[in-house]
């Protein structure tokens, strides 16, 4: 039976998605969990965190090219369409976007139920005549967008270089999913990250003050109290390292000693030194990124980057198909 929850005075299920992706995750071998699982309320406060810091440059870079450039989105995708946002946050970038390109909706898309709602009423009030329809789920799948914007032409927005969480092959089939969900003729402008000197990325994602490390160490505190589970968290540290051959820095879960837990019952064991891999962020060259945007069906437009090509923003559109280029 899965195990009842009490947040905020709520009585709710503990998703039953996260049981299974925790409970495969942790039985497979290397052991590994989806990187989304990150986000209930407390992760999704300290990634807003994490982008405030020194050491973590894609926030505020990407931030920097949108204010630039937004003028050029909005020429290039035209007025009326319905932004359309695959994990939304805070949204803290979307007013920028949103005050460009005169759109006719703004759907923000997010797992996090209780951020999605906040960040949407804040949007709301910033831009009052605008139809704020926010959305409750898992944008790996196919999502039914509300009926009020299924004739409008559409922009997804896709900021945060979230795409690099993906493996290549989940990221192609994401972009062919957000192909189907936006249809022919929709735009879709997505951030991606450089890559750069391994120094500096490692720095990005194993911050000085460890809010970086609070960040993966919550997903074991979610373990905990959403599924019953007896992990020791103190017997566990954060790890991120560079994998040159994959193009990616990789967040793990290192054991401190020999391990025995639970989680429902169901008991793991876990060696000295032993990780458990919870997130990767892919890093493309300029080349390796409209490939990516290709192999998903959408074709390259335009592309912006910072003074020193750190980080790029794409914008691509869903073509009709062609046997040949």
């Amino acid at each position: 039976m899965l195990k009842r929850e009490i947040e905020d005075g709520d009585v709710t299920l503990a998703d039953p998605a996260f049981r299974a992706d925790v409970l495969n995750g942790l039985a497979m071998r290397p052991r590994a969990i989806p990187a989304r699982w990150f986000y209930d309320r407390r992760g999704s406060e300290l990634f807003e965190a994490i982008t405030e810091l020194p050491e973590y440059y894609p926030t505020r870079t990407e931030t920097g090219i949108l204010r630039d450039h937004a003028g050029d989105v909005a020429a290039l995708a035209g007025p009326g369409r319905a932004v359309v946002e695959f994990g939304s946050g805070s949204s803290t970038k979307t007013p920028i976007l949103l005050g460009a390109v005169d759109p006719s909706a703004y759907v923000p898309i997010d797992i996090s139920g209780d951020f999605l709602r906040q960040s949407s009423a804040g949007i709301a009030a910033a831009f009052p005549g605008l139809p704020v329809l926010p959305l409750e789920g898992d944008f790996m799948k196919p999502l039914g967008l509300p009926a009020q914007v299924a004739n409008l032409p559409k922009l997804g927005f896709f900021p945060g270089s979230t795409i690099g969480n993906m493996i290549p092959l989940a990221s192609t089939d994401l972009l062919r999913t957000m192909r189907a969900s936006l249809g022919e003729g929709a735009m879709l402008l997505i951030g991606m990250d450089r890559v750069k000197d391994e120094g500096e990325l490692v720095r990005a994602y194993d911050d000085a003050q460890g809010v970086t490390a609070a960040f993966n160490m919550n997903l074991l505190e979610r373990i905990n109290r959403e599924l019953d589970g007896t992990i020791p968290i103190d017997r566990f540290r954060h790890v991120a390292r560079w994998n040159d051959d994959r193009s990616r820095i990789e967040m793990h879960l290192e054991a401190l000693d020999d391990l025995a837990f639970t989680i429902e019952g169901r008991p793991f064991a876990i060696d000295k030194g032993e990780t458990i891999h919870t997130e990767n962020s892919h890093k493309y060259g300029p080349r390796d990124a409209r490939v990516l945007l290709r192999a998903g069906g959408w074709t390259p437009i335009a592309e912006w980057t910072d003074a020193d090509d750190r980080f790029a923003l794409l914008l691509a559109e869903a073509q009709p198909p062609r046997l040949a280029p």
